[in-house]
């Protein structure tokens, strides 16, 4: 199965690149190779996770406090956003509605 990635989940992915490289150099290229581990495992494992906030799929990342909010067919796996955990939920259905809406009009 092929994963695309949008350009909004690929800003989140940055954006949390630059957090922890601030933190602490080189820790924002681990962040980026871990959250890369778990969205490449859903080639294999796409459909498996709970479903949360409509039709999106929810994947926790292994190694840092992320989720991985995706839908799949028979086709791709398609990555919508890759947010923090510690936002307010009502902040990420927020977001999610928008990706929800701007996937639509498409």
């Amino acid at each position: 199965m092929k994963i695309r990635i949008f350009d909004n989940a690929k800003f989140d992915l940055l954006d949390g690149f630059e957090f922890y490289e601030r933190q602490q150099k080189g820790v924002g290229q681990y962040f980026l190779d871990s959250l890369s581990a778990d969205i490449d495992s859903l080639a294999l494992y796409a459909g498996v996770h709970p479903k949360k906030f409509g039709d999106f799929y929810w994947l926790l990342a292994k190694r840092f406090p992320y989720a991985i909010y995706y839908t799949f067919d028979s086709e791709f796996v398609s990555v919508f956003a890759v947010l923090d955990c510690r936002r307010n939920p009502t902040n990420i259905q927020t977001r999610l509605d928008k990706e929800r809406h701007g996937r639509q009009s498409q």
